[in-house]
């Protein structure tokens, strides 16, 4: 087989292949409960470490990362209605959430780093990884995949982490639809939740909709195409700014650039513009997947890793239940906005079935969506913050 069409063959199976586990998951609801970034990070490392993964396949599949990435960023931003998030309730259970998320990611920045030093990871390295910690915690999984290129977070660090990520949050998953509910409503008010409010509008709160049918196909295409200038535009303001991290530059223009046609009423309203976004993020996540050698992988001696992801999703957990006892937040909005922000949006309607509750849908549905806003910037600050921190 030549290198063009090796090439060509790659390309052909890192874009079909998460394309075909999302159409899956609408037909098996045993994938939606695992997650497709699951059954794709499976598939990944299995198919790159059979041994024919050779440099034209790793060319491709950096390639495919490194486009994924801002073209899904305006695509799950540009639906959003952030004028309606006016809410009282929704913000207060917003910012008391993304202060939780701060303090642990800088607590346990210091608890932890003694054993990141003992196994061999350097300052920088360790302050790549609070980084992409505090973008995944005010937004979910996407926002991985900007924060580890703005920081150039190795491949296998990342996999470490987004490993550690699905058991820990995981856990909290099962914790919460098993005893969220008994534990959030003894601990905080009644519910208080006003039913008058929108939030961050979303044209559609189902995720597990058809993406890729005849119906939607005109539509896609308009958003891609709307995604493409827009990351081009970020792209070419990033080689004129004057700034060392040109990655890290493009990813916060971008961000910015997105979140500024969200105001553009025609581009707000083009269908599923989001769960589009959301498939570059599997091509994201899959590329990586099949460029990461498992016999280079070492869980056990990374396990600082997880402990701060635990400490993380748990301490933030408990600091906004007392942040929310002092600002008087209601137990259920408390809960629907820790998962949107730790879990991501998708798992909101879930926890809302438990709780019995629809009114907190489209809250959470909000606040997730405003931490992926804000994960970046976040994200990116906080390392800049600790890479000063570490010299």
């Amino acid at each position: 087989m030549t290198e063009v069409l090796r090439m060509l063959v790659t390309a052909i199976y890192l874009l079909v292949v998460p394309m075909l586990v999302v159409k899956m998951s609408h037909k098996w609801t045993f994938i939606n409960k695992i997650s497709p970034m699951m059954v794709l990070y499976c598939i990944g490392l299995i198919v790159g470490n059979l041994g024919f993964w050779g440099e034209q396949e790793i060319f491709v599949s950096t390639w495919a990362s490194n486009i994924a990435v801002p073209i899904a960023i305006p695509l799950m931003l540009m639906g959003c209605n952030f004028r309606k998030w006016s809410t009282k309730i929704a913000a207060k259970a917003f910012f008391t959430g993304l202060a939780s998320i701060v303090i642990v990611i800088f607590v346990g920045y210091f608890l932890f780093q003694p054993m990141a030093t003992t196994v061999g990871v350097d300052n920088m390295e360790y302050a790549k990884i609070s980084a992409v910690m505090a973008g995944i915690y005010t937004g979910g999984i996407p926002n991985i995949g900007a924060i580890s290129k703005a920081v150039d977070l190795s491949n296998n660090m990342y996999l470490l982490v987004t490993s550690y990520d699905l058991i820990v949050t995981g856990i909290y998953l099962l914790f919460v639809i098993f005893c969220g509910k008994v534990v959030f409503r003894a601990l905080l008010p009644s519910v208080l939740t006003d039913t008058n409010s929108t939030g961050v509008e979303m044209l559609d709160t189902n995720f597990r909709k058809p993406l890729f049918g005849k119906e939607l196909r005109k539509q896609s295409v308009l958003a891609l195409l709307i995604a493409v200038v827009v990351a081009t535009v970020a792209y070419l303001v990033s080689l004129v700014m004057p700034l060392g991290n040109s990655i890290a530059v493009l990813i916060l223009v971008l961000t910015t650039l997105s979140l500024a046609i969200s105001f553009v009423k025609p581009i707000r309203q083009i269908s599923h513009s989001f769960d589009l976004g959301l498939y570059f993020v599997y091509v994201f996540c899959f590329s990586i997947a099949n460029m990461v050698n498992i016999s280079e992988l070492n869980l056990l001696d990374n396990m600082f890793i997880l402990y701060y992801i635990a400490f993380a999703v748990f301490g933030s957990m408990v600091i906004q239940i007392i942040l929310a006892k002092l600002f008087k937040i209601d137990g259920d909005t408390v809960l629907v906005s820790s998962i949107a922000l730790i879990n991501s949006p998708p798992f909101v309607p879930l926890v809302a079935a438990t709780l019995n509750n629809k009114d907190v849908v489209l809250t959470g549905i909000s606040i997730g969506l405003l931490g992926y806003a804000v994960g970046n910037y976040l994200g990116i600050g906080i390392y800049e913050l600790f890479a000063v921190l570490s010299l």
